[in-house]
C-alpha cells in the first residue's frame, strides 16, 4: 500500500492541504485544477456568490458530469451484451 503524503492544492486562490498516497499525487492536482476551472466558471457567470455556494454548484454540475458518463457506459454495455449474444446464436448455427 502506498504511504500518505501532504499535498498542497489551490483552489480559488485558497492552499488546501490534502492527505495522499505519492502514485495518486497527479490524479489529485488533476482534480483539484479541474475544480478550480468549475468553480472560476461559476464565480465568473457572476450568478452564484459565496464560496460556499460555488463549491456546491461545481459539485453538483461535476456530479451530473460523471453520472451521464456512467450512464451512457452501460448503455454502451448493454449493447455490446447484445451484439455479443446476437454473435453467439449466429455461431451456434
Amino acid at each position: 500500500m502506498s504511504e500518505a503524503n501532504t499535498l498542497e492544492v489551490k483552489i480559488l486562490e485558497k492552499d488546501y492541504l490534502v492527505a495522499c498516497p505519492k502514485d495518486k499525487q497527479a490524479a489529485l492536482e488533476s482534480a483539484a485544477g479541474h475544480l478550480d476551472t468549475k468553480m472560476r466558471e461559476i464565480r465568473t457567470s457572476g450568478k452564484v456568490h459565496g464560496t460556499e455556494r460555488i463549491a456546491v454548484m461545481a459539485a453538483l454540475n461535476i456530479t451530473y458530469e460523471l453520472l451521464e458518463k456512467h450512464s451512457d457506459q452501460l448503455g454502451e454495455q448493454q449493447i455490446l451484451l447484445a451484439l455479443s449474444d446476437k454473435l453467439d446464436l449466429a455461431l451456434k448455427k
